[in-house]
């Protein structure tokens, strides 16, 4: 097998062993990205001669016999809405350009810490708002599946990243679904963790009630292996929860004897793709063989969580986005002779359009006589949602539905219907109201070659129960062994 198509743990291993050096690995995937990205734009920045420093760098520890852990030499990508210092942060905005960071994020500093090849910066919609990864200034990402359609968003460029294996993991952030969506689209493993389990410091907000990173591998057991190093409390970031981090590898098992999983009604209704309600029906079959016990349940609220989600997600943007201003970093607009005028053309120029859209609907919420009517009565509804999570996890261990209701779909299909956009998030957008985990895992594939994702959901912090149902599906099928023809 080329190095590039090795999984974090059968590159780990070799590491491990010194059968494989750091360096060949990291200059094999740097070589891929150069003959290859040009063709999807999954990196906004390649790191090359700081990833080569840091190869050199674990190859020197290993040699030495100071070996770090699985992530030890290891390149992975990295969403570029991550600050990390001395290098470039865009967050995929006009806005932010020539923004290079005094610091590093503490996911960042975690990455280095286990002595992980951080190749670069990968592509997303600006500020992670949007379902594409087409509302990036840099250009959309492409699906490696199908170079003709989106990857998903707003980590459209690590998912296609890590499937097309231009890394062997990234590091994306899910607001909405920005990990699993994209993840269901390109064919990997995408998991957002629990809301408080990753430290959100120095990652670029968007909605900071709703926003985390988590990992996108090409298995379940890369996924907890990032996962695990990532996770734990951070003095830096208040939301961040001191929680014990388990090792999520130990989870890992293809039995599931006594595992409760429910399957909600309300996620196969009219509107999920044929093929989609097949693959996923058919991987709940699995699921049940494998010595789980499956029922129908109804999360009631479901219907309603687009709408929420639409209310409280850019009402937080709003608040968040007014640092981008002009005057203290990145973009300005020249010739401007006032300070609003600064404001205001930088802004203007600065933003892309969807940014804007929700900027406007988040400010209009939150405005005097309607901050009550919507914003408020917005959270009511997340309540709701979240009671209906409780109540379903009084009954069973894992809910396990469909990520998105349909396949990738064409670049430029929706760019211009908004709302159709925003529904392409239906499915996981729930998850986020609730502050649950959530794994997306290849369930199959369309007629078409397109990959198609199952989700499964868990009870707050615990993550090792998604894994492992994850990982027992993940065992008994080959669906992430495909890989895409570029």
């Amino acid at each position: 097998m080329e190095l590039p198509y090795l999984t974090i743990s059968e590159a780990a291993n070799l590491i491990k062993k010194k059968e494989l050096s750091p360096l060949e690995l990291t200059n094999a995937v740097l070589n891929r990205v150069e003959e290859q990205d040009g063709k999807l734009n999954s990196y906004i920045t390649v790191l090359k001669d700081r990833a080569i420093a840091q190869a050199e760098e674990a190859e020197k520890r290993v040699a030495s016999g100071n070996y770090l852990g699985p992530l030890h030499g290891v390149p992975i990508g990295l969403k570029d809405i991550f600050v990390m210092k001395g290098s470039q942060t865009t967050c995929g905005s006009k806005i932010l350009e020539g923004f290079v960071s005094p610091y590093n994020a503490t996911v960042v500093e975690k990455l280095l810490g286990a002595g992980a090849v951080i190749v670069g910066k990968n592509n997303m919609d600006e500020f992670a708002m949007g379902s594409s990864n087409e509302n990036s200034y840099f250009g959309p990402a492409k699906n490696p599946w199908d170079t003709d359609r989106v990857p998903g968003g707003s980590s459209g460029g690590a998912a296609a990243a890590v499937g097309a294996s231009l890394c062997l993991g990234s590091v994306g952030t899910d607001t909405g679904g920005s990990i699993r969506q994209p993840a269901s689209f390109c064919g990997v493993v995408g998991m957002k963790p629990t809301y408080g389990r990753v430290s959100r410091y120095g990652m670029v907000a968007f909605a900071s009630s709703l926003d985390q990173a988590g990992p996108l591998t090409k298995t379940v057991e890369d996924a907890a292996i990032i996962l695990g190093a990532i996770a734990g409390v951070d003095p830096n970031d208040s939301t961040s929860v001191n929680a014990p981090v388990p090792d999520y590898t130990a989870s890992l098992t293809d039995d599931l004897k006594g595992v409760r999983v429910g399957v909600p009604k309300e996620y196969f209704i009219e509107g999920v793709d044929a093929e989609v309600d097949s693959a996923v029906r058919k991987a709940i079959e699995l699921i049940e063989d494998l010595g789980a016990s499956v029922e129908e349940i109804s999360l009631q609220y479901t219907e309603y969580a687009v709408s929420a989600y639409y209310i409280i997600a850019p009402s937080e943007a709003s608040s968040n986005l007014a640092r981008f201003d002009g005057v203290r970093y990145g973009f300005r607009e020249e010739g401007a002779k006032t300070m609003h005028d600064v404001y205001f053309h930088s802004r203007a120029a600065g933003f892309g359009d969807e940014v804007k859209r929700r900027i406007m609907i988040g400010t209009y919420a939150l405005s005097s006589g309607y901050y009550e009517a919507y914003y408020l009565k917005a959270q009511r509804v997340r309540t709701l949602i979240k009671r209906d999570f409780e109540e379903a996890f009084k009954k069973v261990d894992v809910i396990v539905t469909p990520t998105s209701p349909e396949t990738a779909f064409k670049i430029g299909e929706k760019a211009s219907d908004p709302l159709t956009m925003y529904l392409s998030d239906i499915l996981t957008i729930p998850c986020n109201l609730a502050g649950l985990p959530g794994i997306s895992v290849p369930c199959g594939f369309s007629s078409a070659g397109l990959p198609i994702g199952l989700q499964v959901l868990g009870r707050p912090f615990d993550e090792e129960s998604i894994l492992r149902v994850a990982h027992a599906y993940e065992c008994r099928t080959n669906w992430n062994e495909r890989h895409p023809e570029l």
